[in-house]
C-alpha cells in the first residue's frame, strides 16, 4: 500500500475535516518517531493516518477500531498495522500494546488532539508553543475536557519517553505540517 491508498481509503470512510486533521496529525508524530529510532517510516505512517478512519462510521466501542480493521485486512494490509491500530483502543484486551509501533501510536494519539487544541488557542499557534504551557493546560480539567490526560501521561511513560521532551517532540513533528493542520498564525497576527 502506498499513502495515495491510505489517504484514499481514509477520505473514502472520514468527511469530517477535523478528524482527518487529527489523523494528519498522529501521522506526523507517529512519522517523526519512525524516523528517530530508525523504523519503518511508511508503515508507522500507515498506522498513525489510519487509526481512526472507522471512527465516523462506528464512533462506538468496540465498533471502532474492530470494523477499521477488518476493512484494512480485506484490503491486504499487515498484520502489524492492524494489530497497532486495534492495540490503540484500552477496551480491546485481547490486543494490548507490545511492539514500539503499537506504544508510540497509543503516546502520540491524544497527545496530538492535545497539542492542536493549545495551537488553537494561540495566536501564534503552534509556533513557540512549549512544554510548560501544554503542561498547565493539562491541569485545566474544562479545557479540551474529551481528551484524557491519563492517556497522554501513561502513553509516554508505555513508549519511556519523558513527558516533557515527548511534547516537545511532537510539536516539532506538528510544526513541520503546521499549514496542513491550519495551525499557522495569520500574517495579521504576526
Amino acid at each position: 500500500m502506498s499513502r495515495d491508498d491510505d489517504w484514499a481509503l481514509l477520505c473514502e470512510y472520514t468527511q469530517g475535516d477535523g478528524l482527518r486533521k487529527h489523523m494528519l496529525a498522529v501521522e506526523a508524530t507517529v512519522r517523526a518517531y519512525a524516523r528517530k529510532l530508525g523504523e519503518d517510516e511508511e508503515k508507522w505512517g500507515t498506522v498513525g493516518l489510519l487509526h481512526d478512519f472507522d471512527y465516523e462510521r462506528w464512533p462506538n466501542p468496540p465498533d471502532h477500531p474492530l470494523q477499521g480493521s477488518k476493512i484494512l485486512a480485506e484490503r491486504g494490509y499487515p498484520d502489524d498495522v492492524i494489530y497497532a491500530i486495534k492495540s490503540h483502543a484500552d477496551y480491546l484486551d485481547e490486543c494490548p500494546r507490545v511492539s514500539q509501533m503499537d506504544k508510540c501510536l497509543y503516546a502520540c494519539d491524544e497527545l496530538s488532539g492535545f497539542l492542536t487544541a493549545c495551537a488553537l488557542v494561540r495566536p501564534t499557534r503552534l509556533e513557540g508553543l512549549k512544554a510548560k504551557s501544554v503542561r498547565k493546560k493539562l491541569k485545566q480539567p474544562a479545557f479540551a475536557a474529551a481528551i484524557n490526560r491519563d492517556d497522554i501521561i501513561n502513553g509516554a511513560e508505555d513508549f519511556g519517553v519523558e513527558l516533557n521532551e515527548h511534547i516537545e517532540f511532537c510539536i516539532a513533528a506538528l510544526q513541520e505540517i503546521a499549514e496542513d493542520l491550519g495551525l499557522v498564525a495569520a500574517a495579521d497576527d504576526q
